[in-house]
């Protein structure tokens, strides 16, 4: 392993009913105006957001609304958010729902107290936040791990990117199951790839013999796919989005990536995708795992062999690919392009832009060219 410092900075508040003993513990150490972030509305339907505003009340919090946050949340709604803490002086950040809401309220907590724009601060000049308007979340669909840290995968619609931007970690995050009882099945199912993801991308990235984290990640994606398939069973298996909550928290939380490189590829390809067409994370990586993995699995064999066995109970690398992409198929999960909703039609010529665009990662198995990303993106289609 290599050598690394870690910290983990978010409480995490698990269990059903966890909310009220978070607040509890929490919501004394805040100021009074609280800004309320949240996305479509899911919240108010599900009750979940009376439930925070009577929390938030029952403490004496001024509660300011921010609603609207999309599925891939934009630059532009980062920069109305930090617009409106700053004009309303708010004190506390509570972001309420799943990733992306989370994701834009980190990013927003930082820009906020930032004299800067904090993309070119981070992309122009190297420079990252080191303080915010301090934050916690209430996560209602689970998978991205976003609670977990400081990153937020922002879309910037006018310089066609989507990527990560630094910003402030939530101080604690709630993680109560029930709370994602509402959510569709494709979308707990779409999420839960993501965590899958995450494990597979963390796990690929190193070449090390008997690295605890590579035995640590094989146990979280294995149980990630036990308990999605208990969910394909009885979607109101509660027990098991139990794991799956915790399971998108452990890929997430730095404990997966200490002491070791990943390789996040499949990520960088669907951001770019993502930007192009604004389709589902999760979608779009079941998409493309396969069709990367089919490119680069004669590059790592031992790993690949290792995955096979451990995840899905099969003897050799390709046969640990072949699972995978059965595996998708049994969740209903998309296979090709053509079944990923988008704003736009994925054509070759989306898919070329998005080759010649997407971060190309170093440290995989095998750095791609741009030529064979889009070789992979055409598989897909």
């Amino acid at each position: 392993m290599n050598k690394f410092t870690f910290s983990y900075p978010t409480r995490v508040y698990f269990g059903e009913g966890s909310a009220a003993q978070a607040f509890s513990a929490e919501l004394g150490k805040v100021g009074k105006t609280v800004m309320l972030a949240y996305g479509g509305g899911s919240v108010k339907s599900n009750g979940i957001y009376d439930e925070m505003k009577a929390q938030l009340e029952q403490a004496g919090k001024t509660i300011i609304d921010f609603s609207g946050i999309m599925p891939n949340p934009t630059y532009a709604k980062v920069q109305e958010g930090a617009a409106l803490v700053r004009e309303q002086h708010v004190d506390f950040i509570l972001a309420v729902g799943g990733g992306s809401v989370i994701d834009c309220c980190k990013v927003i907590s930082a820009q906020a107290v930032l004299n800067e724009d904090i993309w070119d601060m981070e992309y122009q000049k190297g420079q990252f936040p080191t303080s915010g308007i301090p934050m916690g979340a209430v996560v209602t669909v689970s998978g991205t791990g976003a609670e977990m840290n400081a990153g937020g995968v922002i879309t910037h619609e006018e310089k066609k990117w989507k990527g990560g931007i630094f910003g402030v970690a939530p101080a604690f995050a709630v993680l109560d199951p029930a709370y994602t009882l509402s959510v569709p099945p494709m979308q707990v199912l779409s999420g839960a790839f993501d965590t899958l993801s995450h494990g597979m991308e963390t796990y690929f990235g190193s070449s090390d013999q008997d690295n605890v984290s590579d035995d640590v990640a094989l146990a979280v994606m294995r149980n990630t796919v036990v308990n999605m398939r208990r969910l394909l069973t009885d979607m109101n298996d509660l027990q098991a989005r139990s794991n799956l909550m915790w399971d998108s928290a452990m890929a997430e939380n730095g404990i997966l990536k200490v002491g070791r490189l990943t390789d996040f590829q499949a990520h960088q390809i669907e951001h770019q995708l993502g930007a192009y067409t604004d389709c589902n994370h999760g979608q779009g990586l079941a998409v493309i795992h396969p069709a990367y993995y089919r490119h680069i699995v004669k590059d790592a064999p031992d790993k690949f062999t290792r995955f096979a066995k451990a995840v899905f109970d099969v003897d050799t690398p390709e046969a640990g690919v072949d699972a995978l992409e059965d595996f998708i198929k049994e969740c209903g999960l998309p296979t090709k392009m053509s079944e990923l909703k988008s704003t736009v039609e994925i054509t070759p010529q989306v898919l070329r832009q998005v080759a010649d665009t997407c971060n190309i990662i170093k440290s995989g198995p095998r750095e791609l060219s741009r030529d064979e990303i889009y070789e992979i993106l055409m598989e897909c289609l």
